[in-house]
This record gives structure tokens, C-alpha cells and sequence, in this order.
């Protein structure tokens, strides 16, 4: 990928970054619970996952359960999830494949 691609990849990316910004700060009600505490639960959320379009980001918001701030008692946040790419601010489960900020959750968050 030329310099030029991966800058017009990176525009992109924080244009989807900006829009969930703006959809999380909005007050968008995302399922944050229940939390799959299995890989069952877990399995279930990202098969429903797989059912929306790759540019509803709006939906898959809402399914994952994402939050513009950390979550619990513990504070999880995408940074120490292990779908997150710290250099793209990236969340890497295909499923999701969304642009995160480091202090974000979704309760597809694992170690």
C-alpha cells in the first residue's frame, strides 16, 4: 500500500472514529449487559455480529455494547483489551473491525 492509500485509510478511519464519537457523547443506549461470562455468551455476540452490514456502525455499536468510558469496578477500556492495535487505535476482532479510543469499552472485551 502506497503512503498515499494509507493516508486516505487513516482519514477514513478517524472520520468513523469522529461519528462514533459523536453517537457515543449523543447518549446512544448500547447493551452493555449481560457481560458473556462464557464462550458460549461471548459466541452469541459476535454471530450477531456477523449478521449487520460492515457499515452499520451504528448497529454494531449498540450489539457490542460500547461505551465512551472505562466500565465496572475494575475500569476495563479497549487499551488493555486484547482486540486493540495501540498504534491504529483499532479494535481487530473482525467482527467489530471499528476505530477506538483507548479509554472505550464494549463488553466484547477480554484479556
Amino acid at each position: 500500500m502506497s503512503a498515499t492509500e494509507q493516508e486516505g485509510v487513516r482519514e477514513e478511519q478517524s472520520g468513523i472514529r469522529e461519528q462514533i464519537t459523536k453517537l457515543l457523547a449523543g447518549g446512544l443506549k448500547t447493551k452493555t449487559e449481560p457481560f458473556p461470562e462464557t464462550d458460549k455468551e461471548f459466541g452469541e455476540i459476535v454471530s450477531a455480529l456477523r449478521e449487520v452490514p460492515a457499515d452499520d456502525i451504528e448497529k454494531k455499536l449498540v450489539i457490542a455494547g460500547f461505551l465512551d468510558h472505562p466500565y465496572g469496578e475494575e475500569q476495563y477500556r479497549c487499551m488493555e483489551c486484547m482486540y486493540y492495535l495501540v498504534h491504529r487505535k483499532w479494535c481487530d476482532l473482525p467482527e467489530l473491525a471499528v476505530p477506538v479510543e483507548p479509554d472505550w469499552w464494549c463488553r466484547l472485551w477480554r484479556i
